[in-house]
């Protein structure tokens, strides 16, 4: 055994443990799991995986004690059919956090992306989608086919329902409860009675975002938040404002996305 491997921990045959990784005190290591490149495991860490299960966590992560993930989907249909769930590079998962691996009937895999931070006590449900950058603070609580967009930050303690979106660069305060698609580029919060209440200007300065984008995206909200308008005649005006930016505008990117998500939101949108 590998020097960085406890004595106590219980690795199973058939896992993929590269010398560089380290797997603390009283660790599981199932026989489906796969560790990339200095993986560490700091102790008493679940990794299940089988014939029924697979689970990949990539270059650079740490997982802190009592973090139990690629476990079975809370599904009440899943029959134990093979379905898998990976960890990207450089992410750091912290104690008690659980993730459930997919089920067939949400595309079989549950990822979450490099660089992300996933707090204490967090749940990750299954078939759900966590990109890059991304925070989860303690006890975040996402159902099944939750998708969180690059760079989104969900608070404290916050619930979000099944099939929701939160979109690139949003913020959600502590203690909302989230049932439809959260805005990208957005605060949200539960002081605010679960609105959108505008742009999160602070994280998006600190990701370099220009005066410029930021103007331009804050004109769009405008429209979208603080006009008499539907969301669908503020849709509209959104788009005809893009016509009207001159070829290369910094912010036309961005104001493009924001339309598109809203345009193709299946749960409506927190406004």
């Amino acid at each position: 055994m590998s020097t960085n491997i406890h004595q106590t921990a219980i690795i199973s045959p058939g896992a993929v443990v590269p010398a560089s990784a380290t797997v603390g005190p009283w660790c599981t290591v199932g026989a489906g799991v796969v560790l990339g490149e200095e993986v560490r495991l700091l102790s008493h860490v679940v990794l299940a995986g089988d014939d029924t299960g697979k689970l990949t966590i990539g270059h650079g992560t740490t997982i802190y004690p009592f973090a139990c993930l690629g476990i079975a989907p809370q599904d009440l249909k899943y029959a134990g059919e093979p379905t898998a769930c990976t960890i990207g590079e450089h992410t750091t998962i912290r104690e008690y956090v659980t993730i459930s691996r997919g089920t067939t009937g949400g595309g079989g895999t549950t990822t979450v992306g490099d660089h992300c931070l996933i707090m204490a006590y967090t749940h990750i449900g299954h078939d759900s989608h966590i990109g890059n950058h991304c925070i989860l603070a303690n006890s975040a609580t996402l159902a099944g086919h939750v998708t969180v967009e690059d760079y989104a930050t969900v608070g404290a303690l916050c619930p979000v329902h099944q099939f929701c979106r939160i979109g690139l660069h949003a913020y959600i305060g502590g203690g909302t409860t989230i049932t439809q698609d959260v805005l990208p580029y957005s605060l949200t919060s539960i002081e605010r009675n679960n609105h959108a209440y505008g742009l999160n200007k602070v994280g998006l300065e600190r990701r370099g975002f220009t005066a410029e984008q930021l103007k331009g995206l804050r004109q769009a909200y405008r429209l979208l938040q603080h006009s008499k308008l539907n969301t669908t005649e503020a849709l509209a005006a959104i788009r005809t404002s893009l016509d009207s930016l001159p070829a290369g505008d910094p912010a036309a990117e961005h104001v493009r996305y924001l339309a598109e998500f809203i345009a193709s939101s299946e749960r409506g949108i927190i406004k």
